[in-house]
């Protein structure tokens, strides 16, 4: 097949791994997340170990020359664009590839993998002192963990400020930059440390208790090198890794007896869903629109139909009706055509709902009556609801918190997460019904039959 003149070049990286036969890390968990962010995979695989989720069975180092002749044979065809390290287990390794790197000159990342999740050794003692000397010098960006930077830098971590100093210490290495990760560190949320042109930028985001942790450094490293290979600058490179990450430690795969590995993908996944997302609001629209009764099950404030990605993070991850459904002569029209972000209302119940049932990604509103109440119930959905009248002041006073806190209440009066949660109002608030299902097109076919059993007027 003949290359398309006009298209540009895909960039590349390689990685410079171990190979872990439970495919959570290494160079498997390298080319998945070179896959998820548009970038051509590579490798000159190290060394080759028979490992799990708990722990390492085995591992046979391949022949130095065998790793400089893999790095040779990728940048004589295909070009590096990019490139990262991780489990270099010997001093000649770390020798060979330090060789080949400076010779290529291409930027590098130096995951100094030092020790498996499951605890076994992946460096041996006597090689710690040929990656300070020999690769680290060459290195665009070098990522220990808390644990890594405490033997680089010769030097206790606790806490943030003696981070920093472990980087600076890192740093006189001769990298350019310096991340020392914070996964290990207290506190409620995963800071890492950044040095980058003396100066320290702190990367923060939400720490997920989790067990889904195999492969982390291996996924950040990637996505690091992955960005260079893009021609991202260091910190923008950084950023986008951590937050990359931050979604594949949260949706990892609970697989195996041990700490299940990290899923590159998840950013793929979520991002490949959103057109799927917005045809399913469009085709519940129609759906709606197609009925001269739906305007009977309107509420006075409009109705709205809404969807999420799976996994989704906040209200940009719902799509919507921006400007809601009206009412017209013939039944209902759409103001305005399907986005992302277009009702905040309808993403807080699906966001607070999917947190104790993740299929749960669909919402639409519709006038609360207690007929309209009773069929939806006789089609075998649950109900719950919770009380405008008892909200607390603390949660009124503060902008966005109703929904959650009456989500909360429901599924704690029904003991699960409910198919339907309404309300019958306060002073200045209209009663109000909303279906939750796994599908706005089912929700949309479910009011369709409501409205045309219920009355007029």
């Amino acid at each position: 097949m003949e290359r398309i003149k006009g298209l540009e070049r895909v960039p590349v990286a390689i990685t410079i791994a171990g190979s872990d036969s439970g495919g959570g890390a290494g160079i498997q968990a390298d080319l998945k997340t070179f896959a998820a962010l548009g970038v051509h995979g590579t490798t000159a695989i190290t060394s080759v170990t028979a490992q799990n989720t708990y722990s390492v069975k085995g591992v046979q180092d391949l022949d130095p020359e065998m790793v400089r002749l893999q790095i040779r044979a990728v940048a004589e065809d295909i070009g590096i664009d990019a490139g990262k390290t991780g489990m270099l287990h010997t001093e000649e390794i770390i020798k060979a590839v330090s060789e080949e790197a400076s010779g290529l000159g291409f930027p590098l990342v130096v995951d100094p993998v030092m020790v498996a999740k499951s605890g076994a050794p992946l460096l041996k003692p006597e090689a710690v002192e040929a990656l300070k000397r020999h690769l680290l010098p060459r290195a665009s960006v070098v990522t220990p963990n808390r644990f890594e930077a405490e033997r680089l830098a010769e030097m206790e971590i606790r806490n943030i400020e003696e981070a920093k100093k472990a980087a600076l210490k890192i740093s006189s290495l001769g990298p350019k930059s310096v991340v020392v990760k914070g996964g290990h560190l207290e506190g409620g949320e995963a800071i890492d440390i950044l040095f980058y042109n003396g100066e320290f930028r702190l990367l923060k985001a939400p720490r997920h208790e989790v067990k889904t942790t195999h492969g982390t450094g291996c996924c950040f490293s990637a996505a690091i090198a992955a960005g260079l290979a893009k021609g991202l600058k260091i910190p923008d490179a950084v950023e986008d890794a951590k937050r990359l990450v931050t979604l594949a430690i949260k949706y990892g795969l609970d697989i195996g007896k041990g700490h299940g590995p990290v899923n590159p993908m998840a950013h793929l996944y979520r991002e490949a869903s959103r057109h799927r997302v917005l045809s399913c609001v469009d085709e519940a629209r129609a759906l709606l629109e197609a009925s001269q009764d739906v305007s009977k099950v309107v509420p006075e404030v409009g109705m709205n139909i809404a969807m999420a990605i799976p996994h989704p993070e906040g209200p940009e991850d719902v799509a919507a009706l921006p400007g809601r459904i009206v009412r017209v002569l013939d039944g209902v029209r759409a103001v305005m055509p399907p986005r992302f972000g277009a009702s905040s209302h309808l993403a807080r119940y699906i966001l607070e709902i999917s947190r104790y049932d993740p299929s749960r990604l669909a919402a639409l509103n519709m006038r609360f009556s207690e007929e309209v109440l009773r069929r939806l119930e006789e089609r075998g959905l649950t109900a719950s609801y919770y009380e405008r009248g008892r909200e607390p002041d603390d949660i009124k006073r503060r902008e966005g918190m109703t929904i959650p806190w009456g989500v909360r209440e429901a599924v704690k009066r029904l003991g699960k997460a409910p198919d339907i949660i309404y309300h019958r109002g306060d002073v200045g608030k209209e009663p109000m019904i909303v279906l939750l299902g796994r599908d706005v097109r089912e929700l949309a076919r479910i009011v369709v039959e409501v409205a045309g059993e219920v009355p007029s007027g």
